[in-house]
């Protein structure tokens, strides 16, 4: 499928199905422990990328062909910025018309100061914003977002949502060491996030492979000193361990690409995800697929990542 993916396991959500309307890499910001890799160039204008009538045929057709209960939530999350899409909301409105599975939105929550993405997103269940920095100059340092966007911004918008939302708002702070671990930048984040009002705020570490080289995660020290400076509705995430559903691929590399096309993967983990097939089946596919230019492999602070070749990481 083009737009929908999963089920996959989900730190903040079970069992999530996801909806991906906008091409990779299409984003706002250009975070640098990015996932996907880093943005090039930044986009700031909505759009209609793919015709919303395809992107909600796929998914009826997805929810079509699962059992009742297979999935917790069926989420919509891009590769790059979700609310880059313009008829997100018809597409939110659309599927809850057919289905009863919550519909979550993971969003960095950049363009929420306009009032038309407001209200595109009161028809879901949960949004999960992100708020990485509790002032202007983390806000450019971590997430490197567009000129055109300022942290002032970026905590009003999600402030007004708060006050026009009743569904389950959940913040998530990327903990990076040296940048936003120490107390100063916690306490600023814990008043931001005080004008912002969140029902809870997850706590992550860049776990998967930073598109920066020098990012690391934060130690046990500064995740404790986080917990105890965000308060009672602060958690931590940690990895989910559930298996991928592969059940529609037909051989290892039709499965390494939907993968790691959406979630770079560890070599350990992904091999693990593909016990299906024999050892050697794998180790081939892998290798034809890093020959075609199709995947990557992606070294951070020893450890090994596949990711989708056209993300763009900083090797050192």
């Amino acid at each position: 499928m083009a737009f929908v993916f999963g089920p996959v396991p989900s730190r903040r959500l079970g069992r999530s199905l996801g909806v991906d309307p906008i091409p990779p890499k299409t984003c706002n910001w250009n975070c640098v422990y990015c996932q996907l890799g880093r943005t090039g160039p930044l986009v700031t204008e909505r759009r209609e990328f793919f015709p919303r009538a395809e992107i909600l045929s796929e998914v009826l057709q997805a929810l079509a062909g699962l059992a009742p209960g297979a999935v917790d939530w069926l989420t919509f999350v891009g590769s790059g910025e979700t609310t880059l899409y313009e008829g997100l909301g018809w597409l939110i409105r659309q599927v809850k018309q057919h289905t009863r599975v919550p519909v979550a939105v993971i969003t960095n929550g950049s363009l929420l100061y306009l009032p038309e993405v407001r209200e595109e997103l009161l028809a879901a269940d949960a949004v999960l914003p992100t708020l990485d920095a509790g002032s202007e100059r983390l806000y450019r340092r971590i997430n490197r977002p567009s000129p055109l966007l300022d942290f002032e911004r970026h905590v009003r918008g999600l402030a007004a949502f708060r006050a026009e939302y009743s569904g389950r708002l959940w913040v998530e702070v990327m903990l990076v060491q040296g940048l936003n671990d120490n107390e100063e930048a916690l306490r600023e984040i814990a008043g931001a996030l005080d004008a912002i009002r969140p029902d809870c705020v997850h706590l992550s570490l860049p776990v998967r492979p930073p598109c920066e080289p020098w990012v690391k995660l934060a130690d046990d020290a500064a995740v404790e000193r986080a917990l105890a400076i965000l308060g009672a509705k602060a958690r931590v995430l940690h990895p989910a361990e559930a298996e991928l559903d592969l059940a529609g691929c037909e051989d290892p590399a039709q499965a390494i690409v939907q993968i790691v096309t959406r979630h770079p993967m560890g070599d350990e983990e992904l091999r693990r995800a593909l016990g299906r097939w024999k050892r050697e089946e794998i180790e081939g596919a892998l290798q034809r697929l890093r020959a075609g230019g199709q995947v990557q492999l992606v070294e951070r602070h020893g450890a090994l990542f596949w990711s989708a070749a056209n993300y763009r990481y900083e090797f050192r």
